[in-house]
């Protein structure tokens, strides 16, 4: 796996998440707490963009925006229906202002 640059910091506000294109693959990064973690934008059930969807930081998930199913920040394990299936995780991190996922 490689690490790529993907953009700034700025550009993932706290307790939310934002689609980025990494090589033509649609990835969601999310920050809680300071932390960033990387899934596959597209909900494993009906594809919507789970960079758009809510985040709940006490137990580090987001809600799929269309149907609701909770997908797990660290695992990409999906944790409710109508999701049954995870999606892909990636590592990412902050280096200075600089984000990057390893991809």
């Amino acid at each position: 796996m490689a690490s790529v640059r993907i953009g700034t910091i700025a550009a993932v506000p706290e307790d939310a998440g934002t689609t980025f294109e990494v090589n033509g693959r649609k990835i969601a990064v999310f920050r809680v707490d300071g932390a960033f973690y990387a899934l596959d934008d597209a909900c494993s059930h009906d594809d919507a963009s789970l960079g758009e969807g809510e985040v709940d930081a006490d137990e580090l998930c987001v809600a799929c925006p269309r149907h609701g199913a909770l997908f797990d920040l660290e695992t990409g394990k999906a944790r409710t229906l109508p999701a049954y299936k995870p999606v892909a995780v990636y590592k990412a991190w902050a280096a200075g202002d600089e984000l990057f996922i390893e991809y």
